[in-house]
């Protein structure tokens, strides 16, 4: 009996020693566990530290270019478009801001006040209401301008030839001239020529004034159009239906953005519109001679990375103007058939 109470006695005992190492290994397992958890949760966040770090480094080093579009219209996009491949391709290490005031002034200025807050190192202005928004929010950040008829006019440089001031840019001003011979060409029998154009924009004040010389030029008699908006569209190509035989709408951002609605009324009531670009032709205008909106962008890329490098100073850089042999014909054919004009006079 006594012999097997001290069988019982060391056999609990054994279990006991065997539980408690059992649990020493489970606690030591434990432990690692929790020290490998920790040591890869440091790991990680030493590695997004890391990055964050080497973002922030990127960032510090890149350029930085706002770039305020007055509106959104065929035209325009094209001279944003062109302007940032011009600059991408250059090899510049740039951020790009895309601003669009969605064609409402006021809002120009805010934006302008905002990209010279965030200290932009360079600004790209889209028309001339973004440009004279930037120009009178800085004096000191260089401010590169497109589609921008006359700089001097618009009040943004002293002379085209040498800026003086902070702003330089290239212009899109149009073949007025040969687009009234394109309009004499397709609609010899036209003898009134209504010219459109919003009274708001400078640059397109500027063209009415070419527009009536190529009137009086070629013999024609004119009208003369405005609207202080989109709004007004409707209403004042309404009031031409009978008074004009033909519509001249110059690059005009107001009238471009509302090209569809100015199309519908001339089109239904066979009034051809010779337009400043093709984008207007192209949403329902008859005709224009004029030049590429996206190589305009580019040119005014190419001064941009100028500037940026220090291999050019803003106030001495002439602005830029499109050779006028890259002026292109452009015809919507179905806007033609609609109102039964010959295209067999531009062959």
């Amino acid at each position: 009996m006594k012999k097997f109470i001290a069988l019982f006695l060391t056999l609990v005992l054994s279990l006991s020693v065997m539980t408690a190492c059992g649990n020493a290994e489970t606690e030591t397992t434990e432990e690692e566990t929790t020290e490998t958890v920790e040591t890869t949760e440091t790991e990680a966040t030493d590695t997004e530290a890391a990055d964050a770090e080497s973002t922030e480094e990127v960032a510090e080093d890149a350029y930085k270019i706002g770039i305020l579009q007055l509106t959104e219209h065929d035209a325009l996009d094209a001279s944003n478009q062109g302007f940032v491949d011009a600059v991408t391709a250059s090899g510049l290490n740039v951020v790009f801001d895309q601003q669009n005031a969605q064609g409402d002034q006021p809002t120009c200025q805010t934006i302008a006040t905002k990209l010279v807050s965030d200290e932009s190192d360079l600004i790209l202005a889209i028309a001339t209401p973004a440009a004279q928004a930037v120009a009178g929010a800085t004096t000191t950040i260089p401010v590169i301008a497109t589609a921008i008829t006359d700089f001097v006019s618009a009040g943004l440089v002293n002379a085209n030839d040498i800026p003086g001031t902070n702003v330089s840019g290239t212009s899109d001003l149009t073949p007025v001239k040969e687009q009234f011979e394109l309009m004499v060409k397709l609609l010899p029998e036209a003898k009134t020529v209504g010219i459109l154009y919003c009274s708001a924009e400078s640059n397109s004040e500027f063209q009415a004034a070419l527009a009536i010389e190529a009137c009086e030029a070629n013999g024609l008699a004119y009208e003369v159009y405005t609207v202080a908006s989109t709004n007004e569209i409707q209403t004042v190509v309404e009031s031409m239906v009978g008074n004009v035989d033909v519509i001249y709408a110059p690059t005009d951002n107001t009238i471009a953005q509302g090209m569809a609605t100015v199309a519908m009324i001339a089109n239904d009531n066979m009034l051809p519109v010779i337009c400043g670009e093709a984008g207007m032709v192209n949403a329902g205008g008859l005709a224009t001679y004029g030049i590429d909106y996206y190589q305009l962008g580019y040119l005014a890329g190419e001064m941009a990375v100028k500037v940026l490098k220090g291999e050019a100073t803003i106030s001495e850089l002439p602005v830029g103007f499109l050779d006028a042999a890259k002026c292109e014909l452009t015809v919507n054919e179905e806007t033609a058939a609609l109102l039964g004009v010959d295209l067999t006079v531009l062959n």
